[in-house]
């Protein structure tokens, strides 16, 4: 391989894993001198078109406390027919139906290229998924229809064999039969009251299901399809009750409860909520379901409650937060947290799609969606296309016309005995499973090996972090060289065609001695995958500390590394130099500081809440565009070409194009604007113009295609009210205070906001000073 780059590209297109760091000291000591932890961004189901699942169940390690699954790494003896596992060098017997393997003809698993690989599991497929619909009825008209149209629409995107059900809720809560045909039927409960799994049990009459009573499609000793009747008045195949189901939408009323001046509609959610959860423990327990939450407004009444009903009071804010001056918000979160556990203990998905101009409960309900691995959409509206299109994205298909969500994963790592894991950081729940690997020190989601994801997409990543331990014997080998760690993820998940999957992937590093060898150590730091990584744990740590902390941690470890791998003299700020592997990281993290993930001026607890959300279950490239916007320039002066992010990338005779993963942003510069109000586009001489006009918004509508949720489309100009959205990025080199008149290049910003270039003149100065 020629460089530690095309090794990182080629590990994360074949396995789906970076490394912040591709060469690993072989002691703890030095490894925490590194700074940064020693971690990955790991994609379990990263989309691998060769990759064609095997039809017979994984060989694994007869050692009780390994259990790791055969792989490319392990040593193989061919004529003894024995293999030695590489993470507890247990001596294997391969089952007899490995007799005819050789060297010539090796089976996929021990082939080099298929550290990677995918086990489909041939068994009694699983209950078919479960869609359940919680709708919000108190909205206006417009977006009622709207909403019912998209309900309605989305029947048709559903697997055949799904299974639906429908719940509505305003000030009381129905659970909607759909077993009537001629008339409409539905249970209704107080919307004040929390009801335990065991009253809803009891209330709508249902029996507890037992794994071993539930038919399997597939299964030659019953019909296909046969369901039992106790619990097909609320949940029901599709096939039966598409007709029916299409019907019911098309009848939803709003809530009828009036609404007096001065105050909010009564809205039950948390109840609601409550009794879908409790609906689907009895029913469907461990099994891949999906509760779909559509809201258009804060919870005002019973448990969950968020705001009152007065409008006097307000929403809080992140400054009431501060304060303490939220009345409802600890007990909101604590009781959607708790939810959040059965649903997730239960291999059931939340997703959350939240539509209003004002704050409708996101923050206190964000582990709805972050536990559970559902999606989490805010909009102005239900009756806008960011929403409608965004929810049909919900049900797209992939090259191979299959289904992108899967459920019910679950996520092992195995470490050989030089590593333990410290914990995980994404849309999951810890499975507690605390085994041998699993390290003391903590980090993200720790104290376990394990972990569950109840809904995985193709992009669903996980930062994992580790730790090194010491290494007595065996220093001569990590001097060398030619010591290796390795890791192994194992990922079992429900394909939503039933039937269980296990996708492995074994990664392989060097250990070496760091105290003689830091160069090595240095040029196989991915700055990439490091900056993901800190803004990751960044954001779990301002979950529960003040921000103004976790922006002081993050400057003390960037100071820190800058101190531990840069050139530089003593006192001497301008003979400071980093390496090439290290130039990007500090201005990542500049950007992630002004960033809406731990700048919370300006953004309501919900948007932070849904920023955040993003930034946490997103693959590492998507995850740099949030913390680092990408901006092209369109100009007659040659083709479309990336900028600087930067006020002197804005000139009046360019068209920019920003991406910033939650906004597609098209600003057209003084001159173009003029242009255009000039309507020289019309002008058959001005055709260029046209096709310069023309360029951004097709490359727009490509990211636009590719992106969910979809993200907020923007055309502006110089001087238009739409333009803060790029002003507020972009890194202010020329403000108002700095910028002489008479200058061509760029436009001042009014901020007083610290530009990159003095940022990093301060970076230097810290980091080469003898008392810092």
């Amino acid at each position: 391989m020629a460089t530690y780059q095309e090794f990182i590209a080629q590990n994360e297109e074949r396995d789906g894993v970076r490394f912040t760091w591709n060469v690993w000291p072989s002691t703890r000591l030095e490894a925490t001198r590194l700074v940064v932890p020693l971690g990955c961004q790991f994609t379990p189901l990263k989309e691998r078109h060769d990759l064609l699942p095997l039809n017979y169940d994984p060989v694994l390690c007869t050692n009780k406390t390994c259990r790791s699954i055969l792989n490319p790494f392990c040593t193989v003896d061919y004529r003894a027919k024995i293999w030695i596992c590489n993470f507890c060098l247990q001596r294997n017997n391969f089952p007899p139906q490995y007799a005819g393997i050789t060297e010539q003809l090796q089976p996929a698993e021990l082939s080099p290229q298929y550290t990677t690989i995918e086990y489909a599991l041939m068994r009694t497929p699983a209950q078919p998924p479960v869609y359940l619909f919680v709708v919000d009825t108190c909205m206006d008209e417009d977006d009622m229809t709207a909403l019912k149209e998209s309900l309605q629409m989305v029947l048709s995107l559903l697997p055949t064999d799904a299974f639906v059900g429908l719940i509505t809720f305003g000030r009381m809560v129905h659970i909607h039969e759909l077993n009537c045909e001629g008339m409409t039927r539905s249970y209704v409960f107080r919307g004040t009251k929390d009801y335990t799994a065991k009253q809803v049990q009891d209330m709508l009459s249902l029996m507890k299901q037992q794994p071993n009573q539930r038919p399997m499609p597939g299964n030659p000793n019953l019909p296909p399809q046969q369901a039992p009747n106790f619990f097909s008045k609320f949940i029901q195949p599709l096939s039966a009750c598409d007709m029916s189901l299409t019907d019911l939408l098309g009848e939803l009323q709003r809530d009828p409860w009036p609404v007096l001046q001065g105050k909010r509609a009564l809205r039950s959610t948390g109840a609601a909520l409550s009794i879908a959860i409790g609906l689907l423990e009895t029913l469907y327990p461990n099994t891949g379901a999906r509760i779909m939450l559509f809201i258009a407004g804060p919870c005002t009444q019973g448990p969950g409650i968020i705001i009152d009903e007065e409008f006097k009071h307000t929403i809080r804010s992140h400054h009431d937060i501060e304060k303490d001056n939220a009345k409802y918000m600890k007990k909101a979160i604590k009781f959607y947290e708790g939810l959040s556990n059965r649903s997730a203990a239960n291999g059931h998905v939340i997703d959350l799609y939240s539509s209003a101009l004002d704050q409708t409960g996101l923050h206190e309900m964000k582990y709805c969606s972050n536990y559970t691995g559902g999606h989490m959409v805010m909009g102005d509206s239900f009756n806008t296309s960011l929403f409608k299109q965004t929810f049909q994205k919900v049900f797209a298909k992939d090259n191979k016309n299959e289904y992108r969500m899967n459920f019910g994963a679950t996520v092992e790592v195995k470490t050989s005995r030089e590593l333990k894991v410290c914990g995980a950081i994404g849309s999951c729940i810890s499975l507690a499973q605390r085994s041998p690997n699993v390290s003391e020190t903590e980090l993200g989601m720790g104290g376990t090996n394990a972990w569950k994801i109840c809904g995985i997409y193709p992009n669903s990543t996980l930062s994992v972090f580790f730790e090194v331990l010491n290494q007595q014997q065996g220093s001569a080998q990590a001097m060398s060289g030619s010591q290796r760690g390795y890791v192994q993820f194992i990922t079992q998940y429900q394909h939503l065609s039933g039937f269980k999957r296990i996708r492995v992937t074994t990664v392989a590093r060097n250990l070496i001695d760091a105290t003689t060898n830091m160069p090595t150590i240095t040029a196989s730091f991915d700055q990439e995958c490091a900056s993901v990584a800190m803004a990751r744990i960044a954001v779990y740590r301002s979950d529960t500390e003040e921000g103004s902390d976790v922006l002081r941690w993050l400057d003390k470890m960037l100071i820190r590394l800058c101190q531990k791998f840069a050139i530089y003299e003593k006192d001497n700020p301008g003979s400071f130099q980093l390496t090439d592997t290290f130039t990007l990281y500090p201005q990542f993290m500049y950007h992630l500081r002004r960033s809406q993930f731990l700048q919370v001026f300006n953004n309501s607890p919900d948007e932070t809440a849904f920023y955040r959300h993003y930034l946490l279950v997103e693959d590492l490239t998507q995850c740099l565009v949030m913390i680092q916007p990408i901006l092209y320039a369109y100009s007659f002066n040659g083709p479309p070409e990336p900028v600087l992010l930067d006020s002197s990338s804005i000139l009046p005779d360019r068209i920019l194009l920003m991406d910033t993963f939650y906004h597609i942003l098209i600003y057209h510069g003084e001159t173009i604007a003029q242009w255009i109000k000039a309507g020289y586009q019309e002008l058959p001489e001005y055709e260029n113009f046209k096709q310069l006009l023309q360029a951004p918004v097709g490359d727009a509508t490509e990211i636009l295609q590719n992106r969910f949720p979809m993200p907020r489309y923007i055309v502006t100009e110089f001087g238009g009210s739409q333009a803060r959205f790029l002003l507020y990025k972009v890194n202010p080199s020329q403000t108002h205070a700095n910028h002489g008149w008479g200058q061509a290049v760029g436009a001042p910003i009014l901020t007083d906001d610290v530009n990159l270039q003095t940022f990093m003149e301060h970076l230097k100065k810290l980091a080469v000073s003898t008392t810092t």
